[in-house]
């Protein structure tokens, strides 16, 4: 049960009813991420945009990188709700659920490529120590790994937005759905 009032679909009205009409239909479910923010439906707007532009944006990162650098820091922060949907979509992605599974619990035990060990490793890193995270130990790696910046800059902000939303959902005890995590468009 959510710490504050939200409003569901059955007794949203005018423009709430019309956003969750379009969440509906643009991404074939109603989070309770969305309906959290539901007394603000403005914010709703904007946390969509943001999270459509981050991640399923033009992004020289692919696809399953974005989401399994999600599923870092929401396990980083301990957060089961977006854990278990984007660990959901890493698995559209791989097809492997055990090897999610040890994203979920300790992605440094995967056989990843360098560069995602990597990306991981900066989504762990600047989860925990935002101040300690350096060029030299952090992004040189990446580097030299033939990352560039803007690969860096994007998997940035999929860090710093997972960070945003697992502060969301914990703070706002937001629980998982009742019919669980699948069910959404991950292409």
């Amino acid at each position: 049960m959510p710490f504050i009032e939200t409003i569901s679909y059955e007794n949203a009205e005018g423009r709430l009813k019309e956003i969750y009409d379009d969440l509906i239909q643009s991404r074939g479910k109603l989070a309770d991420v969305h309906r959290i923010q539901s007394l603000n439906p403005e914010t709703i707007v904007a946390h969509m945009d943001l999270y459509l532009k981050i991640m399923f944006g033009k992004s020289p990162l692919k696809r399953y990188q974005r989401e399994m650098i999600a599923v870092v820091v929401s396990a980083t922060n301990n957060c089961a709700y977006c854990i278990a949907h984007h660990a959901e979509a890493v698995l559209h992605f791989w097809k492997d659920e055990a090897k999610v599974k040890q994203l979920e619990t300790d992605y440094t035990q995967l056989n990843l490529s360098e560069k995602d060990m990597n990306f991981c490793h900066l989504a762990n890193q600047l989860t925990r120590h935002p101040s300690g995270t350096t060029k030299e130990k952090y992004l040189q790696p990446l580097k030299n790994l033939g990352v560039t910046d803007r690969e860096i800059l994007d998997a940035t902000l999929v860090i710093a937005y997972f960070n945003f939303v697992n502060r969301i959902v914990l703070g706002l005890g937001v629980n998982l759905e009742a019919e669980g995590a699948g069910g959404y468009t991950y292409d």
